[in-house]
């Protein structure tokens, strides 16, 4: 069996997670988070759509991790999110987190905002 060591260039992957945090980059990041082709960005949480929107033109898709288990996306964020042409794939934080990082290791244009599990 051949192993490929996985680069990520100068994107930042998901280290980990855990109750109520991830870790990026190496950095312990408390709360809700979102990282973009830029870089980690601050995101307040479902009621902070202007974030995410304004990377509207810099991913193909955003990974949304709704924490432990699969939620709906508050109206007014699903909203803002669809005008502004961003496809969003919902999924519990956990698969949201691998799911991001596979695609970014081939290079797409993806990103993520998650809320932690619990």
């Amino acid at each position: 069996m051949k192993f490929t060591e996985v680069s990520y260039g100068d994107l930042l992957p998901v280290d980990g997670y855990g109750p109520g945090f991830f870790r990026i980059g190496g950095e312990k990041v408390e709360g809700p988070m979102a990282i973009m082709p830029s870089g980690r960005i601050e995101w307040g949480g479902y009621e902070d759509s202007d974030a995410l929107v304004a990377e509207a033109g810099n991913i193909d898709v955003l990974f949304f991790g709704t924490g432990t288990e699969i939620a709906y996306l508050p109206k007014p964020l699903k909203q803002a999110l669809e005008a502004a042409g961003i496809g969003v794939e919902l999924m519990a934080t956990p698969a949201a987190c691998r799911t991001y990082n596979v695609l970014l290791s081939e290079g797409r244009r993806v990103g993520i905002a998650a809320i932690p599990v619990s």
